[in-house]
């Protein structure tokens, strides 16, 4: 039978799973009135924002009150990390918002002819906030470890985005302002993939105790040195 910590717990990771589900459609959308030009839902994007936060302000408030319950080291590692992964949520959202900003300002200008794959991009991302999840809810750290080198996919093709975003200025210097708006869009859909990446680091420290945030960056400072 279910203790009631454990119920709370329960309640934690549901509401993590409906924010993130908000902030997938919130991307999704946002990308949609950029592609499509539409600023109703572009602006209706950047409304709904507000509901991310409130997640993400609620369940600071369930973490606050877990802590102080929490009875094993395992539960106060997944009280935090919850905690850290709605932070990341919230930051998706933000992206989201800052695309759809974009769309509402590109809507109001005649359209750059330049073939871009920004819905690709979204579903690789996207699909890393999904699976980093799924790995959270299942305490499966191997998928967590294998989302993490996906994010080099994702800013492969960023980078490839950009530089055709960046020869159609060269070509066209009337377009610089809307190729800019294009290229900030990228790069809010390549810093969701670091969200994702964030919370699959999370899950690895939650299934191991062990942090490896930083690991990739100093195993490369010390091949450097």
């Amino acid at each position: 039978m279910e203790t009631h910590f454990e119920m709370e717990l329960d309640g934690l990771k549901q509401k993590l799973l409906l924010m993130a589900s908000h902030a997938e459609t919130a991307v999704n959308q946002a990308v949609q009135a950029l592609v499509q030009r539409d600023s109703g839902l572009a602006q209706q994007v950047r409304e709904n924002d507000r509901v991310i936060d409130q997640f993400e302000v609620e369940i600071d408030e369930l973490v606050i009150q877990l802590l102080t319950k929490a009875p094993l080291a395992t539960n106060l590692r997944l009280v935090t990390v919850a905690m850290k992964i709605s932070q990341n949520l919230e930051r998706v959202g933000d992206e989201a918002a800052k695309i759809a900003k974009r769309a509402r300002d590109l809507s109001r200008e005649a359209p750059v002819k330049i073939n871009l794959d920004l819905p690709r991009m979204a579903r690789m991302a996207l699909d890393m906030v999904k699976a980093a999840l799924d790995a959270f809810v299942n305490w499966d750290s191997a998928s967590a470890r294998a989302i993490i080198p996906r994010d080099k996919e994702v800013d492969a093709l960023n980078k490839q985005i950009h530089e055709a975003i960046a020869q159609h200025m060269v070509a066209h210097p009337s377009t610089i302002g809307r190729c800019l708006n294009w290229m900030v869009a990228t790069k809010s859909l390549e810093r969701i993939a670091d969200h994702a990446k964030n919370v699959a680091e999370e899950v690895v420290y939650l299934c191991e105790a062990q942090d490896i945030r930083h690991s990739g960056a100093k195993a490369a400072q010390k091949a450097e040195g």
